[in-house]
């Protein structure tokens, strides 16, 4: 005997009246053993109804697995209404993780070939939404002779149908090419609608499909024309634009097929101009089509002239009020920015005005766009909007704001003094929200322009005396006092207001620096430094020098209390060579940091070996430490070890270094990714005159059926590590092995620390945007110790 259940109205009304949890739990579990009685020994005609409650059950999240075998039940059966719900059910509860999805093929396929429109239509609905590969190679004739029937309404959804057979299974492309020419002729909005995005996935997956539509590009033309000039029919135009989702995947389609190929191209170029100046504007539509025009113009080979009206639509949607059409525009002008730079360049002023909007993403997109735009001639302009813009920026924009300035200014500098200002700005204005190598930037141009020693040193006193509260600013400040500090006690300075600095501020203010709170303790080392190398330059008594460095000598610091020591011992012991071991560092040029260190390093031995006598074995020691704290490091240098002294020749061992070092041993290559064919391998090389120096060899080969094009990896280091990333080699990858895409790191390790990359690749391929983001953390150990 069964017992009654409740109807589906009944049952719904139930479970939205439940006042808890707990009570629409009780309810359901009831339910559910009745609807399991009902399938075990019920009747067979309201089977249906039983099946349909249990789908209202799956919708709010409930288990309903066991009415899987009554959906194939349902759908074998010859009433309509229960085939109605057992592929409702079988689009619900089954997909490719069940084995039991395999069981309906042979219904659906005897239910494609009835004839029956409303169970064709259900049929293909339910293969579209969940036939997997091999329900797909089964069907796929089937679903081909639908494409030809005489009723619209089995043709659309045979159409639709066929779109997930191809992006299932995309060697079936063949199968389905012979009945899109004649489906192109058609006048039915769904069905033309439908097989523009059936031709769109083959050209995508199928190079040969991809030059067999070529041939029609004169046909969609002459479709999108009519579209735009006479129109289709009221029924699908919106605000005024005709039929603006067909109008948008012609173009999707016309990009597709005019890209890299010069005829095609300029079969659309007329095409292109007519939509572009004849689609309305004033409603979301129009510009929908508008912005897929542009897509289009850009990404096949259209006329200059053509390229330039693109980037003018683009600069009319920077003034719509809507934010979205906005962010659109300032992220494709991005895009574009390389390629036509001149062009973008005229809708600077709209770009720099997009700064100051209150959108996060609009401005952090408005900032990126600004910074691309920087070139020789509008440097100095454009670097007073972003300093203006630094100043009231959010927080979170502080850091590239400021990056972004200041490889901008190193990039297109007009001249140091400029360069050496704008830095300084920076500084001052968002010290703690800059790059790591700011600091050593910074120093490395001050120290290579000697016309803007005394200069540099008074607009930095000037600022370190008003705020000490900037690391980066204060680092810099102390190091270049301690380097020109007698330049800025002569006051020999071409200033509106000159002021003459004494030795007891100058020493006031370093003293100051070292006790304040806010210093980090490698800016109590520069400060300690610069009052160490003061005590050459300045004319006074170094009494008070030596009083500041022997308190330091028991800091709980150990690399601060290490400096403290060593320069005690200076003072003590080797009071003689300390004016030769401190002078000012040599001039240097721009270039490789690690080359830069290399010479200063040399030099300095070169002049201390030229100074000292012949040390004995503890002197040697001293001298090794030191050489170190002369480099400016922070106490991570490895010290070799020493060897054993001869008389008079322990500071010649000290210094030597091998004529030939031994090459060093090849290091394996790493694959890093692999998706759908799509494979990212990595090459390393250390060069033997600088091992602190690795070139990564990024190479990007795509072994799969479709092209993987706007292909772009970016990549980021720890941040005790330095990488510059060069211009790779292209975007796209062709198909099947086709031609790689190459990348160069360049990634300077001084410390030697372990090598971590933080990877992210962004790329279309099949059709569909892919962006990936992961860690590379078994790289060998070679490429870094």
């Amino acid at each position: 005997m069964v017992v009654p259940s409740l109807k589906l109205q009944d049952l719904i009304e139930e479970i939205r009246g439940a006042r808890t949890q707990a009570q629409e739990r009780e309810v359901i579990q009831k339910e559910c053993a009745h609807i399991r009685a009902s399938f075990r020994d019920g009747d067979p005609m309201l089977r249906h109804r039983q099946l349909a409650k249990l789908l209202y059950v799956h919708m709010l999240g409930y288990p309903a697995h066991f009415g899987q075998m009554e959906c194939l039940k349902l759908i074998a059966s010859s009433r309509f209404t229960d085939k109605r719900v057992g592929y409702l059910g079988a689009m619900l509860l089954l997909d490719e993780r069940h084995d039991a999805h395999l069981l309906i093929t042979n219904s659906i396929k005897n239910d494609l070939s009835q004839g029956i429109q409303p169970v064709q239509g259900l049929a293909l609905c339910t293969l579209s939404t969940m036939g997997s590969a091999e329900m797909c190679r089964d069907l796929a004739t089937e679903v081909e002779k639908l494409l030809l029937q005489p009723s619209p309404y089995v043709r659309k959804k045979a159409i639709l149908t066929a779109v997930h057979m191809i992006r299932k299974v995309p060697e079936l492309s063949n199968v389905f090419l012979p009945p899109c020419a004649k489906l192109l002729h058609e006048r039915h909005h769904g069905i033309l609608l439908g097989t523009i995005t059936l031709i769109t996935e083959l050209c995508e997956r199928s190079p040969e499909a991809l030059r067999h539509f070529r041939k029609v590009v004169p046909q969609l033309a002459q479709i999108l024309r009519t579209l735009v000039t006479t129109g289709c029919s009221t029924e699908h135009s919106i605000s005024g634009v005709s039929d603006p989702f067909l109008q948008v995947q012609i173009l999707r389609l016309l990009r597709i097929l005019g890209r890299n190929h010069e005829e095609s191209s300029e079969t659309m170029n007329d095409l292109l101009a007519q939509v572009a100046t004849n689609t309305d504007t004033s409603r979301n539509a129009g510009n929908a089509v508008l912005f897929e025009t542009v897509l289009t113009i850009m990404d096949i080979r259209s006329a200059a002239g053509l390229r330039v009206l693109a980037v003018n639509i683009l600069g009319r949607f920077l003034h719509n009020s809507d934010r979205n059409i906005r962010y659109v525009a300032l992220t494709s002008l991005l895009r574009l920015v390389q390629s036509d730079h001149s062009a973008v360049q005229r809708h600077r002023p709209t770009v720099v005005e997009c700064l100051q909007e209150t959108d996060a993403s609009l401005s952090r997109r408005a900032l990126e766009l600004s910074l691309a735009l920087v070139n020789g001639s509008n440097v100095r302009a454009m670097m007073q909007e972003l300093q203006a813009f630094l100043e009231s920026c959010p927080p979170d924009l502080r850091a590239d704001c400021a990056s972004g300035i200041l490889l901008a200014a190193e990039r297109f500098a007009p001249t140091k003094r400029w360069h050496i200002d704008t830095i300084l700005h920076v500084l001052t204005t968002a010290g703690t929200h800059v790059r790591d190598d700011a600091v050593a930037n910074l120093t490395r141009l001050i120290g290579g322009a000697q016309e803007l020693h005394a200069y540099s040193v008074r607009r930095l006193y000037n600022a370190l005396a008003e705020d000490i509260s900037q690391q980066p600013l204060v680092q810099v400040a102390a190091w270049c006092i301690g380097e020109y500090g007698d330049l800025l006690l002569q006051g020999n300075f071409e200033e509106i207001e000159p002021l003459q600095v004494e030795e007891e501020e100058v020493l006031a203010l370093l003293e100051k620096v070292l006790q304040s709170h806010m210093s980090l303790p490698a800016t109590r080392g520069y400060a300690l430094t610069a009052l160490m190398k003061l005590s050459t330059r300045l004319r006074g008594d170094n009494n008070r020098i030596r009083q500041v460095v022997s308190i330091y000598g028991s800091c709980l610091d150990v690399e601060l209390q290490q400096r403290a020591v060593e320069y005690d011992t200076l003072f003590r012991k080797y009071d003689h060579m300390r004016a030769a071991i401190l002078e000012k560092m040599p001039l240097v040029e721009q270039g490789d940091p690690q080359v830069d260190e290399e010479v200063q390093e040399s030099k300095a031995a070169a002049q201390l070996s030229e100074a000292a006598p012949a040390p004995t074995e503890s002197q040697a020691s001293q001298l090794l430490d030191l050489l170190d704290l002369l480099d400016g490091a922070s106490g991570n240098a490895q010290h070799p070890p020493l060897l054993d002294p001869s008389p008079g020749g322990a500071l010649v061992h000290l210094l030597d270094l091998p004529c030939a070092p031994p090459p060093p041993a090849p290091i394996p290559d790493l694959k890093v990714f692999e998706r759908e064919g799509v494979q990212l391998n990595l090459s390393f090389i250390r060069p033997s005159e600088n091992p602190a120096l690795l070139l990564i060899i990024v190479t990007a080969t795509n072994s799969s059926e479709s092209d993987v094009t706007h292909f772009i990896c970016q990549a980021a280091v720890p941040k005790s590590l330095q990488l510059q990333l060069q211009a790779p080699s292209g975007n796209t990858v062709p198909a099947r092995g086709g031609l790689p895409i190459t990348q160069l790191f360049r990634i300077l390790n001084p410390n030697k620390a372990p090598l971590r990359l933080k990877l992210r690749l962004t790329y279309n391929h099949f059709g569909q945007s892919v962006q990936e983001i992961f860690e590379v953390n078994n790289l060998p150990v070679e490429s870094w110790q």
